[in-house]
C-alpha cells in the first residue's frame, strides 16, 4: 500500500483573496490620507485662533474673517468657512468647526470620515467633548 503525503497550506485561490483583501483596505487607506491631511492642517488653524491673545478681544465677525483668510491662504477645500460656526454664549466665543466627509470607495460603497473633535472655546486649546 502506497501512502501520497499531501503538502498543506494556501493555495493559489487563497492567496489571490489576501491579496485582493490586502489591495482593497491600501486602497482605502491610500483614498482616505488627502480628507485626514487636511483635517490636520485644519485642526492646527482652529488651535492657533483659539491660542491667540488677540482672538479673546475679538467680535465673532472678525474671528470668522480670519478663519475665511486662514482657510484661503492654506488651501482648505473640504471644509467652507461658511460652515464653521462662531457664537457667543454666556460671555465666551467658540468655534465649532466639526465635519465629516463622504467619499465614494467602489461602487456603492462609501466610507464616512468624521472629525467631530473640533469644538473649542476661545482662549482653550483642548477640544470640548460636548457643546456648550
Amino acid at each position: 500500500m502506497i501512502t501520497r503525503s499531501r503538502q498543506h497550506g494556501m493555495g493559489i485561490v487563497g492567496i489571490l483573496g489576501v491579496l485582493a483583501m490586502l489591495g482593497f483596505f491600501a486602497m482605502c487607506i491610500i483614498k482616505m490620507i488627502p480628507p485626514y491631511s487636511e483635517f490636520i492642517s485644519i485642526r492646527d488653524i482652529v488651535v492657533d485662533i483659539v491660542k491667540d491673545p488677540e482672538s479673546v478681544e475679538k467680535s465673532s465677525s472678525e474671528i470668522r474673517r480670519k478663519v475665511d483668510y486662514t482657510f484661503n491662504t492654506n488651501q482648505i477645500y473640504e471644509l467652507n468657512w461658511k460652515e464653521v460656526e462662531v457664537y457667543r454664549k454666556k460671555g465666551k466665543h467658540y468655534i465649532d468647526a466639526r465635519y465629516e466627509v463622504r467619499m465614494p470607495i467602489l461602487w456603492r460603497i462609501d466610507a464616512v470620515l468624521k472629525f467631530d473633535d473640533l469644538l473649542f472655546e476661545i482662549g482653550d486649546p483642548t477640544p470640548l467633548t460636548t457643546p456648550p
